[in-house]
């Protein structure tokens, strides 16, 4: 189990090279541009600023893909903006938080990735397909949520900066903002209509979209390739031990739990369950990933172990490892102990059980909306 996880090349080339461009769009600044762009707007528009933050987020975690890495970047400027026009600092580290599950639309996120290539052999844009709208939905009652709270608490205006909290958004680079979407844009446009007129754009696949966006923002900003190009190393390495480290743990849990019969007897019991068999795909790695701070362990041996008999249960494959990736996700971003909340507690000085507390309705409530459409 550890052997084949570890060398799987389906997952271990997508997930190294999406975190390869996380890094090359930071050494660039390219992700800091698009951030500095969107904040820009959302300035103008006082009404929006809460959910606004929690919706740029979002777009921005579908580029960047890691939930942490997302929180700092997009934390580092629209924390600090949203704090200087009112908000209070506990709702500002909210409003960017609670943005941190964009990733579901990605065909970078690494469990669309496993569902697609361990599970199903197909692209992963078909994955992305199905999880696409639930996810977007589960963002916007998220940031209308918040919203709500933030008005019933008065915590979206009146806020009087303290020393030391200072606007750092910059002029913005156009050229550069683009970048960081180039890659999503190559993969969502490839199998179309571009595809369609060029055969062989079909061919393009994670990775090769990743290096373009990579190489791209190394060419646009003109940055120094050796500096560039050890981030670049640096981002494939850091994969290897943050996501297939898991991936390949999860591997072997299950590979223990397989050769014990506990996975045949969990299957057996879940088959006789019916409808609970959905509801233990939802909430199951929900209440994990809330309590752990960490959705992609409890999504994965879920998806190891028990989404490969999904029809077993009345359901499809994708249905179900969709389920538990969103699933997981929400609780991850209401978890008091995540890496990312403990980021955004840190730049707005407050405390992450306040920041959780703040986001929690909302994941609820999507957790709900999307059980619902997954199996309606």
């Amino acid at each position: 189990a550890f052997w084949d996880a570890g060398v799987f090349a389906g997952l271990v080339g997508p997930l190294c090279l999406v975190r390869c461009l996380t890094y090359v769009l930071r050494v660039t600044k390219c992700d800091a541009h698009l951030i500095n762009f969107l904040a820009k707007g959302l300035k103008h528009v006082r009404f929006l600023l809460v959910p606004g933050a929690t919706l740029i987020t979002g777009f921005i975690n579908v580029s960047l893909v890691s939930a942490a890495g997302s929180a700092a970047a997009a934390g580092a400027i629209l924390v600090p903006m949203l704090i200087a026009s009112g908000v209070r600092p506990v709702m500002a580290a909210a409003a960017v938080y609670a943005g941190t599950f964009g990733s579901l639309m990605s065909p970078g996120n690494p469990h669309n990735v496993f569902i697609a290539t361990k599970l199903l052999d197909k692209p992963v844009m078909e994955v992305v397909s199905v999880i696409f709208w639930p996810a977007l939905i589960a963002l916007f009652i998220g940031a209308g949520s918040l919203a709500a709270v933030a008005f019933l608490l008065k915590e979206d205006r009146g806020y009087v900066p303290e020393e030391g909290f200072v606007d750092p958004i910059e002029k913005t680079n156009f050229l550069y903002a683009i970048v960081p979407v180039v890659s999503i844009l190559i993969l969502m446009l490839a199998p179309t209509w571009v595809g369609t007129e060029y055969p062989w754009l079909k061919k393009i696949r994670i990775s090769h979209a990743m290096l373009i966006g990579a190489f791209l923002a190394m060419a646009v900003t003109r940055t120094n390739p050796q500096a560039a190009v050890r981030e670049l190393f640096k981002g494939a390495g850091d994969a290897y031990a943050s996501i297939m480290g898991i991936i390949i743990s999860a591997s072997v849990f299950v590979g223990g739990l397989t050769a014990c019969g506990v996975v045949a007897a969990f299957n057996d019991s879940l088959r006789n369950a019916g409808e609970a068999a959905a509801w233990a795909a939802a909430w199951g790695p929900f209440i994990l990933a809330t309590l752990t701070g960490s959705g992609d362990a409890t999504i994965l041996a879920f998806n190891e172990a028990v989404t490969p008999q999904a029809a077993d249960y009345g359901m499809s494959i994708v249905n179900m490892g969709s389920l538990a990736n969103l699933g997981g996700a929400l609780g991850r971003t209401m978890s008091p102990l995540a890496g990312g909340i403990i980021i955004l507690a840190g730049m707005a000085r407050v405390s992450t059980v306040d920041v959780a507390k703040r986001i929690a309705p909302g994941m609820i409530l999507a957790c709900f909306v999307g059980l619902f459409l997954f199996t309606s």
